[in-house]
């Protein structure tokens, strides 16, 4: 069974920073994409971060967080991180994790994972 389990939400100033982990079982981690994601009542959602959990696992980012958040693995851990730095209050939202089972080249595109966790919330303040 697939389990995405996200930790490591809050409240933060704007400026400031939060780490976001996604613990992900064994079998799900292996070689493939694992994803994050964002949403805010009523609107959809959006892709924030990916890396393959190879090795040498590539990352990809949306264009929105490019320079501020990081996406790492720790593979003895099957965990997946997201370093947030110099947050905005626009970055407030709803967390998610996601994997994708399917592919080798990772996306952001929400549509295109399978499994989810449950979310964990992030608010910054002005």
């Amino acid at each position: 069974q697939v389990q995405l389990v996200e930790t490591g939400g809050g409240s933060v100033q704007a400026g400031g920073s939060l780490r976001l982990s996604c613990a992900v079982d064994a079998d799900t981690y292996n070689m493939n994409c694992i994803g994050w994601f964002r949403q805010t009542p009523g609107k959809e959602r959006e892709g924030v971060a990916a890396i393959y959990t190879a090795d040498d696992g590539g990352t990809f980012y949306a264009d929105s967080v490019k320079g501020r958040f990081t996406i790492s693995q720790d593979n003895a851990e099957n965990t997946v991180y997201l370093q947030m730095n110099n947050l905005k209050p626009e970055d407030t939202a709803m967390y998610y994790c996601a994997a994708d089972l399917h592919r080798f080249l990772c996306t952001v595109v929400p549509s295109d994972y399978d499994s989810w966790g449950q979310g964990t919330q992030v608010t910054v303040s002005s």
